[in-house]
């Protein structure tokens, strides 16, 4: 048996480097404006981009540093040293004291610039938790407890921050709002399906298409249980986010400079390379991850037994209606129903995880990426008595994986452009 697990080690890092802030960022730059640079960035990638905007305009355009102000917030554990930027970690997915912090001290650095300066505002995956700012009349327990009710009831990321956007004081346009005599440019790595702007960090720079009216269809839609006190906020006009046309965005630009079809063709030209035929299932999946794992279950096992070598490649983000009450996220359940489906079958082994390291899980630095499978998986299920079923029916997939071993263990990488899911057939 031949150990794949190197293979799609390489195939997962590939995908992450191509996404990299180091990588991406610094070509996107603007050049130095007559006054300030005033740098402004969340997710799990804030950090990394801080340090890339300063090595551009310290370093090499040498902007005098007293022009370089800002603030970047971060997921807890995925900060770096940076000069000037401050860097401030926070909750996620569930926000914290230091993300309501943040976002204040954002939105007042953004209402400082004036027309002279650039706002510099750098945008990844999990901006929307670290960006807090509820709108008047909602408590921050209110708005944490509304987060994790969007979070257990399976709605997709663009459902999730409908709601979101609706109850916040920076999200759904409002920043550029709050920085609109400067020059707004807005440099974003893709997490979302379909790469929309308005989901990415919900949007606080762009116009946002949903509605009051859409949020509160969804709170009924997943019969959420939340305080009369976001019904009201959802019913108050005042709260509708900034639309097309708006003077927000007369001078605001906004430009993707990573996406995760970029980081799946990234995996792919390597599979390719090392003799894979390919299967591309593309960049945008969503679903429960039990039901997709299936699908993907079936094709694995139909290339096997036609004697095929593929390797079946996919991204997007998927989701996971919470029933039990154990551990895990989306990749590590997709690979364990996969594990359940693929049972001692020889020849095929599997890789899913989260390309900013953290699937799922408490919020820590330290939580699994994401989880592989082979053949040494269905021996240890075998000798330690483990019923993939069982873990599944409690969504207690890291117990699961845990277990066996084969827990993917990155720590943070720094950027994020969604899930990469690769089965490669032998």
């Amino acid at each position: 048996m031949t150990d794949r697990r190197p293979l799609l080690r390489a195939l997962f890092d590939a995908a992450v480097a191509a996404a990299h802030p180091d990588v991406v960022l610094s070509a996107h730059l603007r050049p130095v404006p007559k006054g300030r640079v005033i740098c402004l960035a969340a997710g799990k990638g804030a950090a990394a981009m801080a340090v890339a905007a300063e090595r551009h305009y310290l370093d090499e355009l040498k902007l005098e540093p007293s022009r370089l102000v800002g603030i970047a917030t971060t997921r807890h554990g995925h900060g770096l040293p940076t000069r000037r930027i401050k860097v401030v970690e926070a909750g996620h997915p569930v926000p914290d004291e230091a993300g309501l912090k943040g976002a204040e001290d954002t939105l007042r650095l953004a209402q400082s610039a004036e027309a002279d300066d650039l706002l510099l505002v750098l945008l990844t995956g999990g901006g929307s938790a670290n960006w807090i700012a509820p709108v008047e009349g909602i408590t921050f327990a209110q708005k944490q407890q509304v987060t994790r009710a969007l979070l257990r009831s399976g709605a997709p990321i663009g459902e999730v921050n409908t709601v979101r956007k609706h109850l916040s004081r920076i999200k759904g346009g409002r920043l550029a709002r709050a920085g609109q005599r400067a020059e707004i440019v807005t440099l974003a790595i893709s997490d979302v399906p379909r790469d929309d702007p308005s989901a990415i960090a919900s949007g606080p720079t762009v116009p946002d298409p949903t509605t009051l009216a859409d949020a509160r269809a969804l709170v009924a839609k997943y019969n959420l249980e939340v305080d009369d006190a976001i019904r009201r906020a959802l019913d108050d006009a005042n709260n509708e986010s900034c639309k097309p046309g708006d003077p927000a965005f007369a001078r605001a630009h906004f430009e993707l400079i990573a996406r995760p079809r970029a980081s799946l063709d990234a995996a792919i030209k390597l599979a390719k390379d090392a003799g894979y035929d390919i299967i591309d299932l593309g960049a945008d999946l969503e679903g429960e991850a039990r039901d997709v794992a299936a699908d993907h279950a079936k094709l694995a096992l139909q290339a096997r037994a036609e004697g095929r070598r593929v390797a079946i490649l996919s991204g997007g983000e998927l989701t996971v209606t919470v029933r039990g009450n154990g551990r895990g996220g989306p990749n590590q359940e997709y690979a364990l129903a996969l594990a359940g489906l693929l049972n001692q079958t020889p020849g095929i082994s599997a890789l899913a995880a989260d390309t900013d390291g953290a699937d799922g899980g408490a919020g820590s630095a330290t939580d699994p990426a994401g989880a592989m499978i082979d053949q040494t998986t269905f021996t240890k299920m075998k000798s330690l008595g483990l019923d993939p079923k069982a873990y599944l029916d409690n969504n207690d997939a890291t117990a699961f994986f845990a277990a066996t071993g084969d827990l993917l263990l990155t720590g943070p990488t720094l950027t994020n452009v969604n899930d990469v899911r690769v089965i490669l057939v032998d």
